[in-house]
């Protein structure tokens, strides 16, 4: 079947299978979040990134197999919600961005920094930090070699406009600066977006936005 990228709490999970990655993609909890389970098909092994609520719901969809790693894509509750029974259930080892990690009740294994790499089996992904939505957000690029990039970039891009600032202007720029310079300025327009709530999108399809969301400032 076709990934569309669409899915809705309480339904089943989309999967988009690429040549060296399996993703599966399901909604969960009242702020109908995304959790996206990586499994490298060379090795099996598997990622989670954002625990973000139900855990019942990603521990089947994790299965027997279990996680590697748990990466959350910043500290906004409705993000690791299920964080702490899923690492419990999986012995996992949690992942956040430096300046956010403080902001999470669980306990941070590995503090991220801007350029790191996270490995799930054979497949790299590349994190990269985005201030403004919160100061430590990341997002994570897995450059497929058989394809073009794909983009988790939990609330700091959706289709339509970069993460919420809270009106503060400061913080709106600083974030539309990091998105247009380290995801648009350097993947191309081919890259699929996983953003953290809602339906997938491209950079291709949001770049000719830039300019107007820069003007409204939102």
């Amino acid at each position: 079947m076709t990934y569309s990228g669409t899915v809705k709490v309480g339904g089943p999970a989309d999967v988009h299978e690429l040549a060296d990655l399996m993703i599966s993609k399901v909604a969960v909890g009242a702020m109908n979040n995304n959790s996206y389970l990586l499994r490298c098909r060379a090795t099996g092994e598997q990622l989670l990134i954002d625990a973000a609520a139900e855990p019942d719901i990603l521990l089947r969809l994790i299965g027997d197999d279990g996680i590697a790693s748990v990466v959350t894509t910043h500290q906004h509750g409705d993000h690791w919600q299920a964080l702490a029974e899923v690492v419990a259930a999986t012995g996992a080892r949690t992942y956040a961005g430096r300046y956010d990690a403080e902001g999470i009740p669980v306990p941070t294994d590995v503090a991220v920094e801007d350029g790191d790499t996270i490995r799930v089996g054979r497949v790299e992904l590349t994190a990269h930090r985005l201030v403004g939505h919160t100061p430590g957000s990341i997002a994570l690029v897995y450059d497929d070699p058989h394809g073009h990039p794909h983009a988790f970039t939990g609330d700091c891009l959706f289709p339509g406009g970069v993460g919420n600032t809270r009106q503060d202007a400061a913080a709106f720029t600083s974030l539309l600066d990091d998105v247009e310079q380290k995801l648009f300025g350097r993947l191309p327009d081919e890259t699929w977006v996983y953003p953290g709530h809602g339906d997938d999108t491209t950079l291709g399809a949001e770049r000719p936005q830039l300019p107007e969301w820069r003007k409204r400032g939102w």
